[in-house]
């Protein structure tokens, strides 16, 4: 009965959460969940007391466990936060009549969006985050967008971790906001009709986004036209404008398939292009230059092609860069000129400039050292000539770069200040391949301090999933570990699209196993060539990457001296198996759908983690969760770690921590989630008795 008490809580143990018998059915198989009851009814507004009492109760209990360990907390967030510029700014960009930047203040949590004329006149401050933030336990700044005429500034606003964010308009000649709000947004915000309309997606109750609205400004939201409705559940809408910011672009799509359509910016209402229909596991996106549309496409090749179509006859594709397994085309950028492909080779980033008029003529970019993270920073006009990059590696701090094209010539801009110092020689990177179980070679990238002992501590990190690649880029706050003696290893395993689509789709659906074993057998490799040894090594993934956390550590508990799962994804099964969840449909293409398909169920029941806890010792483990969370839902953690405290034989610590006023991304200023990594490495000094 709702209400009850349902938990026992003294300090000196942890909550211990009732269980009450709750059965499903499907496919003539029954799913037992005792711990079914910790999902309020009412979600997403949570208001059970005895939910609420529960989720307090772990809360009181991570306090107590950690109180010893504050010391050594304030100590690594002193330093962490040490390493950060607290009064910094980016490098100026020209956008029209203006350059724009933003600025962080000495102890500022967010930043201010300024900009001054190309002319020459004083700075003006456009949007200032800090003032947005006051008072506020939550605050996160969604889209922002400066019209093209320059004179009004679009910005939506969340301010309870719910992603269900607040769009509104500013006339940046007086500072003074219109009468114009736009609630439950989702998107980006998009102007067109010359500056007098905005392009918007309102998130449904299910918290996806199936629209693409038009605002005129100064007219009643109720009167807003929808511009395009998605009728599949598992599709999301967004919108863009292309690069001569001529055309509004209208993407829908899901994990595998999408579907564009195009329509003058300056007339919003007018008709609609389809650039060609969906076919399921075909995904493609648009941009247009001089009549001729530019399609990024995986139809003939895994890893995208580029290819040509006129504007009258979009659906008549010519490859203009033909798809290769040897170089994963990631994207494509147009300029007036030239334009820029990027992607990845063996793994590693590739920036290229081409030509219109030339297409044998190919020019990569080439960085210094050899194995980093690059990619294009922004670069908003048409009619570029210079190129803004963004680069680093695992030892070298990001680096904001100028490049002329004509010239060939990188020019260093900024490189990351670290005010308490760093030393980029004392420290060494390197690239393994450790052999999966099946042979195949999985990349992993270390860093790690040149005098360090062999077999010393170890920290790994694993994503594996969506296709989202883990560049090898550089961390100030990993530092705090890496100077303790600890190697930090990326495992690029199978599930990302670090080396090419076919890498990601042989993690995921019924090849999502192979995440799970990549990640346990480069643990093993690091073990095997006495970078660590088993039980020294620490592990940490959120999201998606806790649902490896926990996959792991149900198959391999040994290995691992502590663990940190954030938000983890670890009732795959329940929620997969629930439609009307905001990501389930989107994310059946990715996982599977055991509602219609019984060998998905039964493969995801084999390796959720939830459904595969057991009797065994675990490693110490430390959870966070997010009460506003709409990706990964408060009561998936809270479940495990009712299960897990169970049925697991060891006294190792078990730490649920729930920020009540936040959502999937945790605390939301910069130095509040500092504060949050700091209690992160302070458990993990903790478990692996390196506590200096």
């Amino acid at each position: 009965m709702r209400g009850m008490a349902t938990s026992t809580h003294t300090l000196s143990g942890p909550p211990q959460a009732a269980k009450k018998p709750h059965v499903s059915s499907h496919h003539g198989i029954d799913v037992s969940d005792d711990y079914a009851w910790l999902r309020d009814q009412g979600y997403p507004e949570v208001s059970d007391k005895a939910i609420l009492q529960h989720l307090e109760a772990e809360n009181g209990w991570f306090e107590s466990r950690m109180a010893d360990r504050k010391p050594l907390i304030d100590k690594l967030f002193k330093e962490m936060r040490a390493r950060i510029k607290e009064a910094d700014k980016s490098v100026p960009q020209k956008d029209g009549d203006w350059y724009y930047w933003i600025e962080f203040e000495e102890g500022a949590e967010y930043k201010k969006w300024w900009r001054r004329p190309v002319e020459g006149g004083p700075d003006e401050l456009i949007l200032d985050e800090v003032a947005l933030a006051e008072g506020k336990e939550y605050f996160r700044l969604g889209a922002i967008s400066v019209s093209k005429n320059g004179k009004l500034l679009a910005y939506s606003i969340d301010d309870n971790g719910s992603e269900r964010f607040t769009a509104r308009i500013k006339d940046l000649a007086t500072g003074e906001l219109l009468a114009d709000e736009i609630p439950g947004t989702l998107s980006s915000l998009v102007w067109v009709a010359n500056d007098t309309a905005l392009v918007y997606s309102l998130a449904n109750e299910q918290w996806r986004t199936d629209n693409a609205r038009l605002h005129r400004l100064g007219t009643p939201t109720s009167e807003d036209v929808e511009l395009y409705h998605e009728d599949d559940e598992g599709f999301r809408v967004g919108s863009s404008l292309s690069a001569n910011e001529q055309w509004l672009i209208i993407g829908a799509s899901d994990h595998e398939t999408s579907e564009v359509r195009i329509v003058r910016a300056d007339d919003p209402l007018g008709e609609q292009i389809l650039v060609r229909e969906r076919q399921k596991g075909v995904e493609y996106d648009v941009d247009e230059r001089e009549g001729v549309l530019y399609i990024h496409a995986n139809d003939t090749h895994e890893n995208f092609r580029l290819a040509t179509a006129p504007l009258d006859r979009p659906g008549e594709w010519t490859t203009l860069i033909e798809g290769s397994d040897a170089f994963y085309l990631t994207g494509f950028e147009l300029f007036r000129d030239f334009y820029v492909v990027e992607g990845r080779r063996a793994g590693l980033d590739t920036i290229e400039v081409r030509y219109y008029d030339a297409p044998s003529r190919i020019e990569p970019i080439v960085f210094p050292e050899a194995s980093y993270s690059a990619g294009l920073g922004d670069n908003p006009e048409w009619d570029m000539h210079t190129l803004r990059l963004s680069y680093e590696s695992m030892v070298s701090p990001a680096t904001v770069y100028d490049y002329e094209v004509a010239a060939k010539r990188l020019t260093t801009l900024k490189v990351q200040e670290i005010p308490s110092g760093y030393d980029a020689s004392l420290y060494v990177t390197e690239r393994l391949e450790i052999p999966a179980r099946d042979g195949t070679a999985i990349p992993v990238s270390v860093v790690m301090r040149k005098d360090r002992a062999p077999a010393g501590p170890l920290h790994l990190y694993g994503y594996g999933a969506y296709g989202i690649a883990i560049d090898p880029g550089f961390s100030t706050a990993r530092l705090s570990l890496v100077d303790r003696g600890f190697a930090y290893a990326i495992a690029h395993i199978r599930g990302g699209d670090d080396l090419g689509r076919a890498w990601y789709k042989a993690g995921k659906l019924e090849k999502r196993t192979n995440t799970f074993n990549d990640f346990v057998d480069a643990a093993k490799g690091l073990i095997a060539r006495s970078y660590t040894e088993e039980g020294k090594i620490s592990i940490s993934g959120g999201s998606a990457g806790g649902e490896l956390m926990g996959a792991v550590i149900n198959s391999d508990p040994e290995l691992f001296g502590a663990v940190v799962a954030h938000v983890p994804f670890v009732d795959v099964l329940n929620t997969m198996l629930d439609a009307s969840l905001p990501l389930t449909p989107g994310e059946w293409p990715e996982w599977g759908n055991p509602i219609e398909d019984r060998a998905a169920f039964e493969f995801i029941r084999s390796y959720s983690p939830y459904d595969q806890v057991r009797e065994q010792a675990y490693p110490p483990i430390m959870v966070t969760a997010g009460l506003n969370d709409p990706r990964v839902t408060y009561w998936e953690p809270a479940k495990w770690v009712a299960k897990l405290r169970e049925l697991k034989t060891d006294d190792n610590e078990l730490l649920l921590k729930t920020n009540m006023g936040a959502g999937h991304g945790g605390k939301s200023g910069r130095f509040e989630s500092l504060q949050e990594t700091a209690e992160e490495f302070a458990f993990i000094l903790w478990q692996l008795g390196v506590e200096s």
